[in-house]
């Protein structure tokens, strides 16, 4: 019974939307931006679990045998229609956020290009051999929603603060999905999608992987120097040390729960300890 609760939280998107929603607090709060929060996280949330269950969905009739996939094989219907009830409730706050609809539609087209590739439609298939940047995309996708969307409603992005804390939650996501896209390299290769990961030698990985740890911790220091106070600065950076520290045995521990519920939490692991600042 736990195991299926626990499945059932990670694989049913509903895990992945929480930690959008808790990243985009993040932002809202140590900046004080100026935004409708509840309408607006309301729309992360339901908008990530949709776009999740439409890519996973998509996914249902991949060969591999990982749990997330066998998962999605036997609740493709109950992924359908939490991707539709998902979609209906992101459209219901979409139109409550209407005044910032250009901001709001940027990261819904950048959600979709992510997922098109899956789609059974010879244009879009097009899209794997041009994927090269799948990684950085992925990336940049989850950066512009949790952190500069934010900014962008409020009106609120052109401090060096600012500018320092979107490089750092960029370069750190960017980690994490490098591990990812290593774990799945063997099937984007048969799948005929081409990344930067499954080009690259396994030395060229590693140096990816580093570098962007080392650009990670450079605007950590950054940002401590433009007046971010030492506790917060250093809630911000634990989680890139303990990306660092895991690498190693990610790259040898494939399971999905490693994968889909420590490193995932890992992007939110900083809001979770810098909302409890702000309660007390």
């Amino acid at each position: 019974m736990l195991k299926k609760c626990i499945d059932f939280f990670l694989f049913s998107s509903f895990f992945i939307a929480i930690c959008a929603v808790l990243m985009s607090f993040q932002a809202i709060s140590l900046f004080s931006l100026s935004l409708p929060v509840f309408d607006f996280l309301s729309f992360v949330f339901f908008s990530t679990a949709c776009s999740y269950n439409f890519h996973w969905y998509l996914s249902r009739h991949s060969n591999s045998d990982n749990e997330r996939i066998q998962w999605t094989k036997k609740h493709a219907g109950f992924q359908l229609t939490a991707m539709i009830l998902s979609g209906i409730c992101a459209l219901y706050y979409a139109f409550q956020l209407f005044d910032y609809w250009f901001w709001s539609m940027i990261a819904v087209i950048l959600t979709f290009l992510y997922s098109a590739p899956k789609l059974p439609f010879p244009v879009f298939h097009k899209l794997r051999s041009i994927a090269v940047g799948k990684t950085i995309f992925l990336s940049f996708v989850w950066t512009y929603v949790t952190t500069m969307l934010p900014m962008l409603i409020s009106d609120k992005v052109t401090g060096q603060q600012e500018i320092f804390y979107t490089v750092q939650r960029f370069f750190l996501v960017y980690a994490i999905c490098i591990l990812f896209d290593y774990r799945d390299r063997k099937e984007d290769k048969e799948a005929g999608i081409r990344t930067l990961i499954t080009n690259l030698p396994e030395k060229g990985i590693d140096k990816l992987f580093y570098g962007s740890i080392m650009a990670f911790a450079v605007f950590s220091m950054l940002l401590y120097w433009e007046n971010t106070s030492v506790l917060v600065a250093l809630i911000l950076f634990i989680p890139g040390i303990i990306t660092f520290f895991l690498y190693p045995f990610a790259k040898k521990n494939h399971s999905d729960y490693f994968y889909y519920g420590v490193l995932d939490g890992l992007m939110m692991l900083s809001a979770i300890f810098t909302s409890l600042l702000r309660i007390q």
